[in-house]
This record gives structure tokens, sequence and C-alpha cells, in this order.
């Protein structure tokens, strides 16, 4: 089974792009070729959560209510946090009641990058994959603490 987490992580932001670009009209505005990828990809997936195979299909309707509100928030901050929630959360669970829907949008995102390589060589070597927020330090009396 597939993580619905990080699904809902790749899922949500190209939702919200199209929600945001188009409007309540994302339910049914067909592909619009001026429109950015994340918006194209936003379209897909809001399209094929609700045109999912309806003897099989969890209730579309709280995440099309969740695309309108998201819509319609405007610029107010707090609304498009509260409607963002929403739609996580109707997407949520229509990935629970589907386990095969989840499937299906995976297939329409791209794949994911590896996490970046780290590799060290040689005594004393360091290798940082990711951002580093402390001390590194080798050799010969290091402490952890930098010297002042």
């Amino acid at each position: 089974m597939l993580d619905t987490t990080a699904l809902l992580d790749q899922i949500v932001p190209a939702a919200e792009a199209a929600a945001a670009a188009y409007g309540a009209s994302v339910l049914t505005r067909t592909q619009d070729e001026a429109a950015n990828a994340t918006v194209r990809l936003g379209q897909r997936l809001i399209r094929r959560l609700l045109n999912h195979d309806a003897d099989t299909a969890p209730d579309s309707a709280p995440v099309r209510t969740a695309v309108v509100r998201l819509a319609e928030a405007g610029a107010d901050p707090d609304l498009l946090a509260l409607h963002r929630a929403e739609l996580r959360i109707a997407l949520r669970t229509a990935l629970t009641e589907a386990p095969d829907l989840a499937t299906e949008l995976s297939v329409l995102l791209p794949a994911t990058p590896p996490p970046p390589a780290a590799h060290a060589e040689g005594e004393r070597s360091v290798a940082v994959g990711r951002d580093n927020t402390g001390s590194i330090a080798t050799g010969d009396g290091a402490g952890g603490a930098p010297a002042r």
C-alpha cells in the first residue's frame, strides 16, 4: 500500500495551484495550453479524483466542495490555510476509502527525485547529504564545540 501522507504531499500543492488559477471552473475546465505544468497536473488529479470508477469511488462531494472553497478563499491567509487543510482532509479520506485510487493517482505524479548522495572516503572524511545545522569537527582533539 502506498504512503498516503507522502502522496498527499504531492497531490495537494498541484490541486491548490489548479484551484487558485482557475477557481471553481477547475472542476470542468479542459487543459489550457497556457497553464503551467503544476496547474495541468492539478487539473488531471482533480479530474481523476472526481471521475473515479463510480462503483468503487468514495463520495467525491467533499473533494469538490474543498476545491471550490479553496478557489473562493481569495487572498485571506487564514481562509487559505483553513481550506487547504479541508482539501487535504477530503483527499486523505478519499484515498483511504479507495486504495486503488491512490495507485491511479501516483501514476500521474512525476517520479520522486532520489535523495542527494553523500559519500566520503578516507580518514576523518565527512559527508553531509542534506543541510547541516551544527558543527562538523574531525581530527585530534575535536571536542564537538568550536573553540572561542
